[in-house]
């Protein structure tokens, strides 16, 4: 050794070998770069082995390396083949600590911008740490087994069949994830297609169709008049809900941004719609007013503000108003079956228009190849006839008779 200086090394700018002697050189690429190459020779084969990225290898450190790796060549030991050997040792202790607890952290951390709606990463959460973590959280990985996933989902199968369902694929996904990081093997014990099928009872026999409660739209005037009394946020929140047959999820996360006060809008981006495309939802007058006193009550981002600074109305807070403090048997989800029912059973406006108001997708792929509009302008006119409806007393038979507005096709 000796052939190269510290000052010499730095100064190398010529892309090539540059040999120190007792087989260390230094690799400068044509990009510039530079790296520490130990050439042995064993059984006949000539090799090269890394050693290291300069500078974070010293001239001096590099030496002392080749000292160490020239004893091993000269024992007969492959020097390659043993870091191999010391690096899945390694790997192979890390994999021994790595929990199911752990992989589905860091599955969800990983997964967490790409999910449209914020709150799916707790709803990961939230199932994992109430049925799989007890069982398996603290369980490595590679010995997580059927008998295991079946222990998660047997106590759960039939009496909460929809929920053991997202669990198991879940399950499925992290252990997939698990088994790319090479933290266990690639058969996956929560598959459902040819290994649970055989041992779990079929969703569809068991799941049981369920709706949500919808309140008859003969009742919608005296909830609407609750709703104007009460004056909350969650109440104004709800009928905002009422008026534009929007969901859930979709009021909460509304933002100053998708309001266009100009054209009396509301344009919900694609990446909060169910369906996955834009929505523009035509704002009544009265949904209109309400956009203008939240307005003027502005204190964040959000049109309906949670009580924590800065946050979004919580996602049970209308469904708790509506059952709890105004006494209706009804969900909110429901209201949007409210309105269709309405609209089937009280209008003659057309099937494309209610549907579209609801923001449904079109089944039949032909007719969603050509529509190109959102048929917007009899959408507003159906909102305000709605409007009307909801401001209108009525008998609980529903005698009273609003008039339908016709629409040309």
């Amino acid at each position: 050794m000796g052939k190269l200086s510290a000052k010499k090394v730095e100064f190398l700018r010529q892309s090539g070998y540059y040999g120190d002697g007792d087989n260390l050189y230094m690799q400068v690429s044509s990009s510039n770069s530079k790296s520490w190459i130990f050439r042995f020779s064993l059984d006949g084969k000539r090799r090269e082995m890394g050693i290291g990225p300069y500078p974070e290898i010293t001239l001096e450190k590099a030496r002392e390396a080749v000292i160490e790796l020239r004893r091993l060549v000269k024992s007969g030991i492959d020097p390659i083949e043993q870091r191999k050997a010391e690096q899945a040792a390694k790997r192979a202790e890390r994999n021994s600590a790595v929990t199911f607890a752990f992989c589905a952290e860091q599955y969800i951390e990983s997964h967490r911008h790409g999910w449209k709606n914020v709150k799916h990463a707790q709803q990961w959460a939230n199932t994992l740490e109430q049925y799989a973590y007890p069982v398996i959280g603290e369980t490595i990985i590679k010995d997580v087994d059927t008998a295991l996933i079946m222990r998660v989902l047997q106590p759960i199968w039939l009496a909460k069949n929809e929920t053991a369902g997202r669990l198991r694929g879940r399950m499925e996904n992290i252990l997939d994830w698990a088994a790319v990081q090479g933290f266990r093997a690639i058969e996956n014990p929560a598959r459902w297609k040819g290994h649970l099928d055989n041992l779990l009872a079929s969703p569809g026999k068991v799941q049981k169709n369920s709706h949500f409660k919808a309140l008859p739209y003969s009742e919608i005037n005296p909830l609407i008049l609750a709703l104007r009394a009460n004056g909350s946020v969650s109440a104004k929140a709800l009928e905002f809900l009422i008026l534009t047959a929007a969901r859930t999820g979709e009021i909460i996360g509304a933002c100053w941004d998708e309001i266009d006060f100009d054209n009396q809008l509301w344009i919900v981006p694609a990446d909060r719609m169910k369906a996955g495309r834009e929505h523009r939802i035509p704002l009544s007058s009265r949904a209109f007013d309400i956009i203008k006193e939240m307005h003027a009550l502005k204190t964040n981002d959000a049109i309906f503000p949670g009580r924590s600074k800065g946050g979004f109305l919580s996602n049970a807070a209308m469904d708790k108003l509506l059952q709890q403090t105004l006494g209706f048997d009804a969900t909110v989800h429901g209201m949007r079956s409210t309105f269709r029912d309405w609209a089937s059973e009280r209008t003659a406006y057309p099937h494309e228009v209610c549907e579209m108001a609801l923001a449904h997708t079109i089944r039949n792929q032909a007719e969603a190849a050509y529509r190109r509009g959102d048929l917007i302008e009899k959408r507003r006119l159906l909102m305000e006839d709605w409007l009307k409806f909801c401001e209108t007393a009525s008998d609980a038979a529903g005698a009273d008779i609003i008039p339908i507005r016709k629409v040309s096709l």
